[in-house]
């Protein structure tokens, strides 16, 4: 989502957070504070310039002008498109949420899907599809699956490496502008939107007469960073998937950065990125208690961030014991 765009209503505003953007992009951020101050005096009810003085406060230094502000984008906007509340959490402001606004996760996927295959493949080094294909290749023993559905598929990146092993692709995705993208590439069987963190029956997954138990592989790769509780997941990958089902599907590790899991505790962390990071217990611990036996695990490095590798670990689990 690019904030720059969203316009305040008001010509005099908008000019002064256009100096605002320029000023911050030289690394000015007091100014550039300054100025978006002074804009919102004029549209006091600009959800996105507060969000933005946010981001300039925090940079400036001041910590709790940008949780003062990001409340006020709270209010201003309670379906919190721009993740104020994550953002909050990270400041210190607000406890960490089990899961982001489902409106945040859609708006800035909606904003990301045509760069996306560029900006990951060619600039961030995305290794989780070839990967995770991987892993399931050497369990699947040259098997082919009957039906396969990939969860959060995006524009179709792990449907690429998971096709030539299946005789029926189906992908969901919040996102409608990344469904288009993968339309377009003329993988999948079925594209439909879903909605992972609402229960089974609202999630959209066993809509139109698509039953339960149809599916023998489900895959969820680079997808699960974008909710911290994953009890829901797993409650409707089991309904999903037929009896010794597989389960494929990758997580940030807590463990590679121990300064965030001693703060968290065990099972999940929100990381400056936003995404969230899960420890291998909490999945273990989740896997049996949903009825999973996990068959494989792999740490590696699934994409780089900021020039560094970001590692995560890659699950391979069946449903039943």
């Amino acid at each position: 989502m690019n904030l720059h765009q969203l316009s305040s209503g008001d010509l005099i505003a908008d000019r002064r957070a256009e100096y605002a953007h320029m000023l911050a992009e030289t690394g000015d951020h007091a100014d550039a504070a300054d100025l978006m101050r002074q804009a919102l005096e004029l549209v006091p009810d600009w959800a996105a310039g507060w969000f933005r003085l946010a981001d300039y406060e925090e940079k400036s230094g001041g910590r709790e002008a940008a949780v003062a502000a990001l409340k006020r984008v709270m209010v201003l906007n309670p379906d919190d498109i721009f993740g104020a509340g994550l953002k909050l959490a990270l400041l210190g402001g607000a406890e960490t949420p089990e899961q982001p606004p489902s409106s945040y996760v859609e708006r800035l996927f909606d904003d990301y899907a045509d760069r996306f295959d560029a900006a990951l493949v060619e600039r961030l080094n995305y290794t989780v599809p070839q990967k995770l294909a991987a892993l399931i290749a050497d369990h699947a023993g040259g098997t082919r699956f009957s039906h396969t559905i990939d969860l959060g598929c995006g524009t179709g990146l792990f449907g690429a490496e998971i096709r030539n092993a299946t005789s029926y692709l189906e992908g969901v995705d919040l996102s409608a502008n990344m469904l288009a993208k993968a339309e377009t590439k003329k993988l999948y069987d079925w594209l439909g939107q879903a909605d992972l963190s609402l229960s089974p029956e609202s999630s959209g997954l066993f809509a139109n007469d698509r039953g339960e138990g149809r599916a023998d592989l489900v895959s969820a790769a680079d997808v699960l960073m974008y909710l911290g509780n994953l009890e829901g997941v797993f409650e409707i990958v089991g309904r999903l998937l037929s009896e010794s089902g597989l389960f494929a599907f990758s997580v940030e590790d807590l463990k590679a950065d121990s300064s965030l899991e001693k703060a968290s505790g065990s099972d999940f962390a929100l990381r400056p990125s936003l995404r969230y990071a899960h420890s291998e217990a909490y999945i273990r611990r989740l896997a049996e208690a949903k009825g999973f036996t996990l068959r494989d695990i792999r740490r590696t490095a699934i994409r780089d961030d900021g020039g560094k590798p970001v590692f995560g670990i890659l699950f391979l689990a069946a449903k039943g014991q």
